[in-house]
Protein backbone atom coordinates (compact mmCIF):
# COMPACT_ATOMS: atom_id res chain seq x y z
CA UNK A 1 0.00 0.00 0.00
CA UNK A 2 1.35 3.44 -0.91
CA UNK A 3 1.40 6.50 1.33
CA UNK A 4 -1.57 8.77 0.38
CA UNK A 5 0.48 11.85 1.34
CA UNK A 6 3.16 11.12 -1.26
CA UNK A 7 1.15 10.11 -4.32
CA UNK A 8 1.67 12.46 -7.25
CA UNK A 9 -1.40 11.07 -9.05
CA UNK A 10 -4.01 11.86 -6.38
CA UNK A 11 -5.81 15.13 -5.61
CA UNK A 12 -5.06 17.07 -2.43
CA UNK A 13 -6.39 19.97 -0.40
CA UNK A 14 -4.63 22.42 1.92
CA UNK A 15 -5.84 22.70 5.50
CA UNK A 16 -5.17 25.31 8.18
CA UNK A 17 -5.70 25.11 11.94
CA UNK A 18 -6.42 27.81 14.52
CA UNK A 19 -2.70 28.40 15.04
CA UNK A 20 -2.17 29.20 11.36
CA UNK A 21 -0.36 25.92 10.64
CA UNK A 22 -0.90 24.38 7.20
CA UNK A 23 -1.25 20.76 6.16
CA UNK A 24 -1.31 18.91 2.86
CA UNK A 25 -4.25 16.50 2.99
CA UNK A 26 -5.56 13.85 0.57
CA UNK A 27 -8.80 15.08 -1.01
CA UNK A 28 -10.55 11.76 -0.39
CA UNK A 29 -10.03 11.93 3.39
CA UNK A 30 -12.34 13.72 5.81
CA UNK A 31 -11.02 17.01 7.18
CA UNK A 32 -10.03 16.37 10.81
CA UNK A 33 -11.57 18.34 13.67
CA UNK A 34 -9.83 21.66 14.25
CA UNK A 35 -8.77 22.07 10.61
CA UNK A 36 -10.36 24.07 7.77
CA UNK A 37 -9.85 23.62 4.04
CA UNK A 38 -8.35 26.76 2.44
CA UNK A 39 -7.22 25.51 -0.99
CA UNK A 40 -7.87 22.72 -3.45
CA UNK A 41 -8.84 20.20 -4.67
CA UNK A 42 -5.68 20.32 -6.78
CA UNK A 43 -2.53 18.45 -7.72
CA UNK A 44 -0.02 17.77 -4.95
CA UNK A 45 2.53 20.24 -6.34
CA UNK A 46 -0.07 23.03 -6.60
CA UNK A 47 -1.02 22.50 -2.96
CA UNK A 48 2.63 22.49 -1.87
CA UNK A 49 3.19 25.74 -3.76
CA UNK A 50 0.17 27.26 -2.00
CA UNK A 51 1.58 26.25 1.38
CA UNK A 52 5.05 27.60 0.58
CA UNK A 53 3.52 30.91 -0.55
CA UNK A 54 1.16 31.41 2.39
CA UNK A 55 2.96 29.80 5.35
CA UNK A 56 5.98 32.05 5.65
CA UNK A 57 6.49 31.73 9.42
CA UNK A 58 6.45 28.18 10.78
CA UNK A 59 5.83 29.28 14.37
CA UNK A 60 2.27 28.88 15.64
CA UNK A 61 0.41 32.21 15.62
CA UNK A 62 0.33 32.44 19.41
CA UNK A 63 4.13 32.28 19.48
CA UNK A 64 4.39 34.82 16.65
CA UNK A 65 2.27 37.24 18.66
CA UNK A 66 4.32 36.68 21.81
CA UNK A 67 7.56 37.25 19.88
CA UNK A 68 6.26 40.49 18.38
CA UNK A 69 5.09 41.70 21.80
CA UNK A 70 8.51 40.90 23.34
CA UNK A 71 10.31 42.73 20.53
CA UNK A 72 8.02 45.76 20.89
CA UNK A 73 8.57 45.84 24.66
CA UNK A 74 12.34 45.62 24.20
CA UNK A 75 12.21 48.46 21.65
CA UNK A 76 10.18 50.63 24.02
CA UNK A 77 12.75 50.17 26.79
CA UNK A 78 15.74 51.13 24.67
Amino acid sequence: MSNPFESTDDAYVVLINELGQYSLWPAFALVPAGWTQVFGQAAREECLTYIETHWTDMRPQTRQTEGAASAAAAGAQG
